[in-house]
C-alpha cells in the first residue's frame, strides 16, 4: 500500500530529529577535544547523556523539562568539557595530543567513507520505512505502546523524572516504575519541534537507527587506526542483517534497547581515548558516554562492558615488559571512571536497583534450540529468518580467516566470542545461573543476537576489506601506473559487487520480515488499526482538557493517550500491578448506577469517556468484565462508532452528576523520582 503522507512534512521531521540527536552531542565533543569522526561519531551518544541526566535531575528541583531547560543543559556540559579541555592542554607539554591522533586518511578517503555512510543510512531507513509500509504506521508490539505514550507525557508535562513515563500506565502514589528516559526525552523535543504526530516521531528515530550504527562503527575503526575500506565496509554491512533492527522492530519493537545497541561501539572509542592518555578532559567524555548509554537503557551499559572488556585484555597483552604498569595505571583511571559514574547517574542507578529489586515478576524466555542451531545462527546470520544471509556468512568467514590482519581491533574477536556464548547459552539453557545473568536484557534471546552480532558484522566487514587488500598488494606490485587508483576503484566495485549480490544490501527480505509488527492489509489481526486510532484522535477533539476515557487493557485504546492527549484508565496492555482504580474498573465499571465504589473511583480519575477497540493484544481477546454491555447502559451515550471503535460520553443517570476534569493528579513535578 503506498505511503499517502505527503513527503515535506516527513522531511522536515527527519531534518528536526536529526538536529536533536547530533547537533547538541556534537557542540559538547567539540568544546571536549575531540575532532573529525571520533566527534561526528560520539555526537549522538552525548546528546542522549546530556538529556537523560539533565531530565531527572530538572524533576528532581522542581522544574520541567523542555527546550529551554535543554539548552541550558548542553551549555552546562560543553562549559565543563571546554573548561577541562583548557585545564588538561595546559598542562601537557606544549598541548601534545601524546598519540590520541587517529589513523591519517587521504582527503579522498575521508569522501569514500562519507559516500558509504550516507549510502548505508539511506539504505537501512528506506528498509524501515518500506517495512513499516506507512510512515505514520502505529508499531503492534508489546513495548512500543509505553514509549508512545511516553513520548507524549513528556511533551505534556515536562517531567523528566525517572518515574514520570510509567504514570501513564502504573499511576497513584507508590505505584511508579523507574524506567531510563533519555530515548524520550529528546524523542519528546523532536515532537514539539517538528508538530508530527508521536507514531511519526517513534518511526522516524527508528529510522535513524541503521545509519546511526553505520556512524558508530566508522567511528570505531577510525579510532583503532584502521583502513578506510574497512570503514566503508562496515557502515555497509553494518545496515544489512536480519537479526539486529529489523528482527526486533517486529516484535515490540525494542526501541530504547535498540538505540543503546547502535551506540554501544562508542564506549570503545572513549575507553580507549581515555586509557590513552588519562586526563580530566578524555575522562569527562568516557564518563558521559558511559552515563549514556545508561540513561537510554540499563542494559546498554551491560553490554558495553561486555563489547569493550576484550580491548582492555589486548591492551595489557600488548604492554609486554611495562604490563604491571599498564595494569595498575588503567584500574586507577577506570577506578576514578567509575566513581565519577556512580555520582553522576546515582539516581539511575538506585532506579535500577530498586526495580531489580521490586515485586515485578521476572520469567525469561523458553530456551528451545540445540546448541549447534543457536552456533549456525552467529555464522549465517539466520535467526527467525527462512534462509541464512549467505553473503554476510561468506564475508564472515574471509573475516575469520584474515583476523590476524585485524591489528588493533584484532579485541573485537574476544568480544564476538563472549556475546556469542552468552547468546548461546540464553538461547539454549534455562538454567538458574543463566538466567541471572542474563536478567538485565530479560533472558530473551533477540537481544542477545543482535549483541552477539554485532562484532562478527565488523569482522565481515573486514573479510570484505582485506579481499580488497589482497588485490591492491597485488596491483601496486605491477610495473604500471596509478596502482593506488586501481586499488580505490576495485575497493568501489567489490563494494558495490556485495550491495548487488544481496539484493540491495538484503534490502527486501529486511523490509518483509518488518511489515507483520506494523501492518496488516485485512486489518483483522492489528491490535491497534487505522479506524481504531480514527477514534482515539476523534475523541482528542471530543474531550476536553482533563478528562480521562475509560478503556480495555486488552485491546489497541491503550495507544489514546500518544495520538489524542486523552488520558486512559489502561496505558498499556501490561496489567501487572495494576492500579486499585484501573482493576476495580476493570471488573465493575458497568455497575456505575449501583456501586459507590465505581462512582468514587470515576470521580478521582475524572472519567467523563469511554473507548472501545474492535481488536486485542492476545490471540483469543476478551473483553474486560466491567466493559460488556455498555451500548444498553443508561449512564452513557454513544457519541462516534466506526466499524472498529465506539467512544461513549458518561452522561448523567438517575441524577448522578458527572465527575470534575482533572480530579486526579498522578504527578507531582516537585518531587525526587522514587526508585521503584
Amino acid at each position: 500500500m503506498p505511503n499517502t503522507v505527503s513527503p515535506w512534512p516527513i522531511l522536515f521531521t527527519v531534518a528536526v530529529t536529526i538536529a536533536v540527536i547530533v547537533v547538541p552531542g556534537l557542540l559538547v565533543a567539540l568544546a571536549s577535544g575531540m575532532r573529525g569522526w571520533r566527534a561526528a561519531g560520539t555526537a549522538p551518544l552525548l546528546s542522549y547523556a546530556v538529556a537523560g541526566l539533565s531530565g531527572p535531575w530538572l524533576a528532581a528541583l522542581g522544574l520541567p523539562f523542555g527546550l529551554t531547560g535543554f539548552i541550558v543543559a548542553v551549555a552546562a556540559f560543553a562549559a565543563v568539557g571546554a573548561g577541562l579541555r583548557s585545564l588538561t592542554v595546559r598542562k601537557l607539554h606544549n598541548g601534545r595530543r601524546q598519540g590520541l591522533d587517529p589513523v591519517r586518511w587521504s582527503r579522498f578517503a575521508h569522501l569514500a567513507v562519507l559516500a558509504c555512510l550516507l549510502v548505508a543510512a539511506l539504505v537501512g531507513g528506506y528498509t524501515v520505512l518500506e517495512g513499516i509500509v506507512r510512515v505514520n504506521a502505529i508499531p503492534q508490539g508489546w513495548d512500543a505502546v509505553y514509549h508512545g505514550n511516553a513520548v507524549r507525557y513528556l511533551a505534556d508535562t515536562g517531567d523528566g523524572s525517572l518515574t514520570g513515563t510509567s504514570s501513564t500506565n502504573w499511576y497513584g502514589e507508590g505505584n511508579a516504575l523507574f524506567y531510563p528516559n533519555a530515548y524520550h526525552l529528546l524523542a519528546a523535543l523532536g515532537y514539539q519541534l517538528s508538530g508530527a504526530s508521536v507514531p511519526v516521531i517513534l518511526n522516524v528515530n527508528t529510522m535513524l537507527l541503521p545509519g546511526l550504527l553505520a556512524l558508530s562503527l566508522v567511528a570505531l575503526v577510525h579510532t583503532f587506526r584502521g583502513r578506510a575500506v574497512l570503514a566503508g565496509a562496515a557502515a555497509l554491512v553494518a545496515v544489512a542483517p536480519l537479526a539486529g533492527f529489523y528482527e526486533s522492530m517486529n516484535r515490540g519493537p525494542l526501541l530504547p534497547f535498540l538505540l543503546g545497541w547502535v551506540l554501544t561501539p562508542l564506549a570503545a572509542v572513549a575507553l580507549h581515548r581515555y586509557l590513552l592518555r588519562p586526563a580530566p578532559d578524555t575522562g569527562f567524555v568516557f564518563v558521559a558516554a558511559v552515563a549514556g548509554l545508561f540513561t537510554v537503557h540499563s542494559s546498554a551499559l551491560f553490554g558495553a562492558v561486555l563489547f569493550a572488556a576484550p580491548l582492555i585484555g589486548q591492551r595489557w597483552v600488548a604492554a609486554r615488559g611495562h604490563r604491571g604498569r599498564t595494569v595498575r595505571a588503567d584500574l586507577l583511571a577506570l577506578v576514578a571512571a567509575g566513581l565519577a559514574v556512580v555520582l553522576v547517574v546515582s539516581q539511575q542507578l538506585l532506579g535500577a536497583i530498586g526495580l531489580a529489586t521490586s515485586d515485578i515478576p521476572y520469567y525469561g524466555w523458553g530456551s528451545t534450540r540445540p546448541v549447534n542451531q543457536a552456533v549456525g545462527t552467529l555464522l549465517t546470520f539466520q535467526h527467525q529468518s527462512a534462509a541464512p544471509q549467505v553473503w554476510l556468512a561468506l564475508a564472515l568467514l574471509l573475516g575469520l580467516l584474515f583476523l590476524p590482519r585485524l591489528n588493533g581491533l584484532r579485541w573485537i574477536a574476544g568480544t564476538a566470542l563472549l556475546s556469542g556464548v552468552l547468546y548461546v547459552a540464553v538461547s539454549t539453557s534455562d538454567h538458574p545461573l543463566v538466567m541471572t545473568i542474563a536478567r538485565p536484557w530479560w533472558d530473551d534471546p533477540y537481544r542477545f543476537v543482535a549483541m552477539a552480532i554485532l562484532p562478527l558484522l565488523l569482522i565481515a566487514a573486514h573479510g570484505l576489506a582485506e579481499v580488497q587488500a589482497t588485490v591492491a598488494r597485488r596491483l601496486r606490485g605491477l610495473p604500471v601506473p596509478g596502482g593506488t587508483w586501481q586499488a580505490a576503484g576495485f575497493g568501489a566495485v567489490l563494494l558495490l559487487g556485495f550491495g548487488t549480490v544481496t539484493g540491495g544490501l538484503y534490502t527486501g527480505s529486511n523490509a518483509r520480515a518488518i511489515t507483520s509488527g506494523y501492518y496488516d492489509p485485512v486489518d483483522d489481526n492489528m491490535k491497534t488499526s487505522p479506524a481504531e486510532a480514527a477514534a482515539m484522535r476523534r475523541l482528542g477533539e471530543l474531550a476536553a482538557p482533563g478528562d480521562w476515557a475509560m478503556n480495555d487493557r486488552a485491546d489497541g485504546s491503550v495507544w489514546t493517550y500518544a495520538l489524542s492527549g486523552v488520558r486512559t484508565v489502561a496505558g498499556h496492555f501490561d496489567g501487572t500491578r495494576q492500579p486499585a482504580e484501573a482493576e476495580l474498573l476493570g471488573a465493575h465499571f458497568n455497575e456505575y448506577p449501583t456501586n459507590p465504589e465505581v462512582r468514587a473511583a470515576v470521580r478521582r480519575l475524572g472519567v467523563r469517556w469511554v473507548i472501545l477497540g474492535g481488536g486485542g493484544n492476545f490471540t483469543e481477546f476478551t473483553r474486560q468484565p466491567g466493559l460488556t454491555g455498555l451500548d444498553d447502559a443508561p449512564f452513557l451515550e454513544l457519541v462516534y462508532r466506526n466499524p472498529s471503535a465506539s467512544i461513549y460520553r458518561l452522561a448523567p443517570a438517575t441524577g448522578l452528576p458527572l465527575p470534575e476534569r482533572n480530579a486526579y493528579r498522578s504527578v507531582v513535578r516537585s518531587a525526587p523520582p522514587s526508585p521503584r
